[in-house]
């Protein structure tokens, strides 16, 4: 890994793909490290030992936090977890200050954020590393884990097909983003007014991703390589009734899974909602590698950790 100082680690576009690279190709590494080991014990490096990193919350979490947690303790080093209702940032303190603060206390801090331009202004106010943990616009470290997961299942990412179902959220954003990077060829089918941004789909294309946007999701989906769907009601939506009812059609089943390439494997970030956004039939299938894929978290944001910090 590279000596840097200190990398942040907010937007898949905006790191070059030999650094995307590098943390992937040691995410595995780390997870082979841990083979026969109990959870709970420290890497033989000890690579971030005498770290600490801040986790701040400001949306619920499950995989993001316990992940993170677990990385931090594995790599030898320790965490610090509060919601922004804990923290005089609930209260009114500036999130300028409050990376200045931070900075003098912690190693890193992770943010899981209700509005990305909140992370880019931690960003832009700390000295130490700052990683997306999840934002309205994007989700950088769920896409390292899923690609890992790809590629553990034997995978050549570059010319791999694949398909997102449903809204085009945060979780599509990062997949668009990421395409030019590794080389793969992405669907997206959303219904009317659920598509992704317009402006960052071209900003991919003109660096070289091949994004499709068929509306159709059995179009979409014939003969991808991998298929992607994810809740249709995100944390903070309001309009669920809306959500559910315009979304009903881009439920992924056997019909649409029987499109796709005989081999074709399924990702959910998880939380998912049996009977909404996918049948049980699917995620519970022999298709699915949604565990694979959220246990990854830990090893890919390990990795993400190490190259932040120059390790």
């Amino acid at each position: 890994m590279s000596s840097t100082i200190f990398r942040h680690f907010l937007d898949l576009a905006d790191i070059p793909a030999e650094e995307l690279r590098e943390i992937l190709d040691e995410a595995h590494r780390c997870k082979k490290a841990r083979e026969g080991l109990p959870k709970g014990a420290v890497d033989a490096d000890a690579s971030l030992s005498g770290h600490i990193l801040a986790m701040l919350f400001e949306k619920s979490s499950t995989r993001t936090r316990f992940s993170f947690e677990v990385g931090m303790a594995q790599l030898g080093g320790s965490s610090i977890t509060t919601s922004a209702d804990d923290m005089q940032l609930g209260r009114g303190e500036s999130i300028e200050d409050t990376a200045k603060v931070l900075s003098r206390f912690v190693d890193a801090i992770m943010l899981r954020a209700n509005d990305h331009s909140a992370l880019v202004a931690l960003a832009q106010n700390a000295t130490v590393p700052v990683i997306n943990g999840l934002t309205d616009y994007n989700h950088p470290c769920q896409i390292m884990a899923d690609l890992m997961t790809l590629e553990e299942q034997g995978r050549d990412l570059k010319g791999l097909r694949l398909c997102w179902v449903g809204d085009g959220n945060n979780v599509a954003m990062s997949f668009i983003n990421a395409a030019s990077k590794f080389g793969y060829k992405l669907a997206v089918s959303t219904p009317d007014g659920y598509g992704p941004s317009g402006q960052m789909v071209e900003r991919a294309r003109a660096e070289g991703a091949h994004i499709d946007l068929i509306q159709d999701p059995l179009k979409a989906c014939a003969n991808a390589d991998v298929v992607i769907a994810d809740t249709w009601v995100s944390m903070g939506d309001k309009d669920i009734d809306k959500r559910m009812a315009d979304l009903g059609d881009w439920q992924v089943n056997e019909a649409l899974m029987n499109v796709a390439a005989n081999d074709a494997l399924f990702l959910h970030c998880l939380p998912a909602h049996r009977g909404e956004e996918v049948s049980a039939a699917i995620i519970d299938g022999s298709s699915s590698v949604v565990f694979d894929e959220a246990e990854n978290r830990l090893h890919a944001q390990k990795a993400i950790l190490k190259w932040c910090l120059g390790k």
